[in-house]
């Protein structure tokens, strides 16, 4: 089934039903409007506090929006790049997209004006749909990539180099085109994290969606009558594949344009949600926040929020042992996934298996998992080697890189580069990813190993380690450890600390510094390894 069959399926069942809350509190509260009260009140007005839409209204702007394109000659197979913030808007121009039969590109919304125009490019994106945040970074190399594209603005007050999206969608018929779609066409292109240089291109066909959607229902037994909170950014695979469980479902979310601990509490409890997704620094910022008294559960209805679940890094076990000491009715799961693998869910915890806590699960709905050697030979349970995955949300291909392409993707088998292990009761547990190992006097450290060792500490906040240069040893491992707001911690206290640790695995340099995170949660350690280190990233070494 293709991924558009579930938005119009869901229109015809619960067509009245609210499906999608945009609510944003660095508004001025206001009362609560629909999006076709919202269209009445614009230009003049400002966006109001809460916005929402119904599945009709949600099917019919994807409607509009996939027979505007194919007004201006946009056809099955072609490409249109998406860079918004989260807003209303976003979902039903993805999926006009994709009624279209052409692909959906989302950029993310921290690339500068150079990664823009070398993703629009790299994908042959013939169309950008843009939002106020972007008009600078697009004018500048508006240009360069106007030239047989089209620039489609999302918002009021439209610059004079792009076009109206409000304006020239607003006469287009709301009814579904006629254009076949199979579960084996292509849908989308999505961009690797480009911590290596410029971003990769990930190939995803409509089979691979509709495959995480119905994985994502099934992991965390969402139903119809839940409510998910999506924080993170819908560029990104880990929050649009688990908001598909809603769209499986037909159940109703909220985009919440804030990540601050009172924020997500007000969310939880004026719209009812039972489905949160945090990243590990949202997770310690709540912590901290319910250490400090600043927050208080008993001033918010979080009674009903029923599933925490974290993903798109490595989670410190003595995180979540905090977090079920505020909340100990909670089920909990962790993900892991790739963009690579369409998202989230090729491996997963499991809501019965806390006890768990530390490793990312067992393989998920419809997957495979081995861990493999250097020559692709399976390692015995308890040594680490690199994960690898197979199943049916496995990418095409790195668009436009062949290369690439073969050193991943092995006889269906997807080469996460990530190390792994696999304990005796057949959960996986990760250790690092394979380019993160630091090599230090012929031992092999695992940096996410010694980061779950401090996350313990009472006074850190936040932790990243990395390898240095050393003339004798090769290189050794540095912790950069960001403390908590308001305590003091010095070098002494962490080295007593770490002396419960083997002796190899202790940390031969400790620098107090921001733990520098990207917008899912990643660390970014090659910002902290080009600092630190000295190791510049080429920027063009992925481009091929």
């Amino acid at each position: 089934m293709p991924i558009t069959d579930l938005l119009e399926r869901n229109s015809k069942l619960y067509g009245d039903e609210i499906c999608l809350v945009e609510m944003n509190p660095d508004i001025q509260e206001a009362p609560r409007v629909t999006w076709k009260e919202y269209e009445l009140i614009q230009p003049t007005s400002a966006t109001p506090y809460l916005r929402q839409i119904t599945w009709s209204v949600f099917d019919e702007k994807a409607n509009r929006v996939a027979n505007l394109l194919l007004s201006r000659g946009i056809k099955k197979g072609q490409k249109v790049a998406i860079l918004l913030m989260n807003c209303l808007e976003w979902l039903p121009i993805y999926f006009g997209i994709l009624k279209t039969g052409a692909l959906a590109a989302p950029l993310n919304f921290r690339y500068t004006p150079d990664e823009i125009e070398y993703c629009v490019k790299l994908a042959d994106a013939d169309v950008l749909f843009f939002g106020p945040e972007f008009i600078g970074r697009v004018e500048e190399i508006a240009p360069r990539i106007s030239q047989g594209r089209i620039l489609f603005f999302v918002g009021e007050n439209c610059p004079t180099f792009a076009e109206s999206y409000n304006f020239a969608s607003a006469n287009c018929s709301s009814s579904a085109p006629r254009i076949l779609i199979e579960d084996t066409d292509e849908a989308a292109i999505y961009y690797s994290s480009g911590t290596t240089g410029f971003p990769k291109a990930i190939l995803l066909d409509h089979a691979a969606l509709t495959q995480s959607a119905r994985m994502e229902a099934k992991h965390h037994m969402t139903t119809h009558d839940d409510v998910f909170l999506c924080i993170p950014p819908l560029y990104h695979t880990g929050a649009k594949m688990h908001w598909f469980g809603s769209l499986y479902t037909g159940g109703k979310a909220v985009l919440l344009k804030s990540n601050s601990p009172k924020a997500i509490f007000e969310a939880v409890s004026r719209e009812n949600c039972t489905i949160v997704w945090l990243l590990v620094p949202w997770c310690q910022d709540i912590l901290a926040a319910l250490d400090r008294g600043e927050l208080k559960i008993e001033n918010y209805q979080l009674s009903q929020w029923r599933l925490m679940h974290i993903g798109a890094q490595p989670v410190p076990p003595s995180l979540i042992r905090h977090w079920m000491k505020y909340f100990p009715e909670h089920k909990y799961d962790t993900n892991y996934g790739l963009s690579e693998s369409t998202g989230p869910g090729c491996v997963h915890l499991g809501l019965e298996n806390i006890h768990k806590v530390g490793a990312i699960g067992v393989p998920g709905f419809g997957w495979e998992c081995k861990i493999v050697d250097e020559n692709d030979n399976l390692v015995k349970q308890g040594d680490v080697g690199e994960l690898c995955v197979k199943g049916p949300g496995v990418m095409r291909c790195y668009y436009h890189n062949p290369k690439a392409t073969e050193e991943v993707l092995k006889d269906g088998w997807l080469h996460t580069g990530d190390m792994a292990m696999r304990d005796e009761d057949g959960f996986i547990f990760l250790v690092d990813r394979k380019k993160d190992v630091i090599i230090s006097g012929g031992e092999n450290l695992y940096p996410v190993q010694i980061e779950d060792f401090l996350s313990a500490h009472p006074k850190i906040h936040d932790v990243a380690v990395i390898g240095l240069p050393d003339h004798r040893l090769g290189e050794i491992a540095a912790a950069i450890i960001q403390v908590k707001a308001g305590m003091e911690c010095t070098e002494d206290e962490i080295r007593r600390f770490c002396m419960d640790l083997p002796r190899y695995k202790r940390p031969r340099k400790i620098i107090f510094a921001d733990v520098p995170r990207n917008p899912t949660g990643k660390i970014e350690k090659p910002k902290l390894r080009e600092k630190y280190c000295g190791v510049r990233l080429v920027e063009a070494q992925n481009r091929g």
